[in-house]
């Protein structure tokens, strides 16, 4: 399959500024790429087609710090290329007892007796948990399942699927998805059945309130920027069961006090806690076993 490269060139200068808009933005098709030697830098992004690729160059563009240097170039893009131009990035990780490594170590990895793992490729444009936000949520899901998972996990905003898809792994029954964009249900499907996990996670095209809408879980993930978290506080936490936790991430380290502080006002008697991991933060909420509905 043949995919679609869009290369801008940005000043060097605006490289950092840059990546931490497509990191707030939780935009996964883009990157920002720098040769310190030459003192130059790129926003990157590949797509299935030149068309997608043109249409979010139009929809990135505005938002970038400065202006690019010059007209994008677009090329094609052999999906073997695009493959291959990861493996030297991408490295197994682990925490707790799942493990995320790449598909192409799947003959020849040592996984431990009793322990999982989740098979990543990003040639599909698959998260690989690297990034702190995702990374923060992984752990926190690890922590959350323990022995012997129980109770439903909803995944808001799922992406690539890689929340909900380490949920299914560890052994959550029940688990539904859903992302406002089709593409990234699209992906995540495809993702799932790479996993053998064809059906096991509901996927759906739902925005926050839809998604959410009518159901409760023990777990709801939401790995989203802060501003969005913020305006739907009411929607994430009338979705925690009773006894269950919320658990919130894409969140700047620079913006954990004040959506801590908002979500807790919002949960009063609800248990409250959040890390820090570089320059990102999560939040926890634990709602109390048979407490009501929070406030608004």
């Amino acid at each position: 399959m043949a995919l679609a490269e869009l290369r801008a060139e940005i000043a060097a200068a605006a490289a950092e500024a840059t990546e931490t808009v497509l990191l707030e933005l939780g935009e996964p098709a883009w990157s920002v790429f720098e040769d310190a030697l030459a003192r130059r830098a790129w926003v990157v992004g590949i797509f299935p087609d030149a068309a997608a690729a043109a249409r979010r160059w139009a929809e990135l563009g505005p938002l970038l710090p400065s202006a690019p240097l010059g007209e994008p170039a677009l090329r094609a893009l052999a999906d073997c290329d695009w493959r291959d131009s990861y493996k030297a990035h991408f490295q197994a990780w682990r925490f707790g007892r799942l493990h995320w490594v790449p598909v192409w170590e799947r003959d020849r990895y040592g996984l431990p007796e009793g322990e999982v793992a989740l098979w990543l490729d990003p040639g599909l444009a698959f998260g690989t948990g690297n990034h702190e936000t995702t990374r923060l949520c992984c752990e926190r899901l690890v922590g959350l399942a323990g022995p012997a998972p129980a109770g439903a996990v909803i995944d808001a905003g799922c992406g690539s699927g890689i929340l909900a898809l380490s949920a299914a792994r560890l052994g959550f029954r029940e688990v539904a998805a859903f992302d406002l964009d089709p593409e990234a249900v699209r992906v995540s499907e495809e993702n799932a059945a790479l996993n053998g996990l064809g059906g096991r996670v509901d996927f759906a095209v739902a925005d926050l309130a839809g998604g959410l809408a009518g159901r409760t879980a023990a777990v709801v993930l939401a790995n989203i920027q802060a501003d969005v978290l913020l305006s739907s506080r009411a929607e994430l936490l009338a979705a925690v069961a009773p006894g269950g936790t919320l658990a919130l991430s894409g969140i700047l380290a620079a913006e954990r006090d004040a959506v801590r502080a908002a979500f807790a006002a919002a949960a009063p008697g609800w248990t409250v806690d959040s890390r820090v991991l570089g320059e990102w933060s999560d939040v926890a909420l634990q709602r109390p076993a048979g407490a009501g509905a929070a406030g608004a």
